[in-house]
């Protein structure tokens, strides 16, 4: 039985709004059974997926490196030179490891 292009067309639109239909349904099951789990268990985020990554966003302390005799200001040679120390040999206000 031969079917015409626009007929198969339909059919596939058709197909395509019921597996839509029943994937929404689907999903909306599983997270009212997730949300049942959760509040049952009294589970938490990170019970769940672990720690977030930006939960991670710890700053790492690195050590100062360079100090200003002066005013007792530290800088780690990271980021943008201090004013104190530009236009100046850095090596001058190396800390001493």
């Amino acid at each position: 039985m031969p079917q015409d292009f626009e007929s198969l067309l339909a059919q596939r639109a058709e197909l395509d709004r019921q597996i839509e239909a029943l994937r929404a349904a689907e999903k909306a099951n599983a997270i009212q059974k997730i949300r049942e789990l959760v509040s049952q268990h009294e589970l938490t985020e990170s019970d769940i997926f672990g720690k977030s990554k930006s939960a991670k966003s710890t700053k790492i302390h690195v050590a100062p490196k360079y100090l200003n005799p002066e005013t007792g200001e530290t800088w780690t040679g990271r980021g943008r030179q201090p004013v104190w120390i530009r236009d100046k040999d850095p090596e001058q206000f190396r800390i001493a490891q």
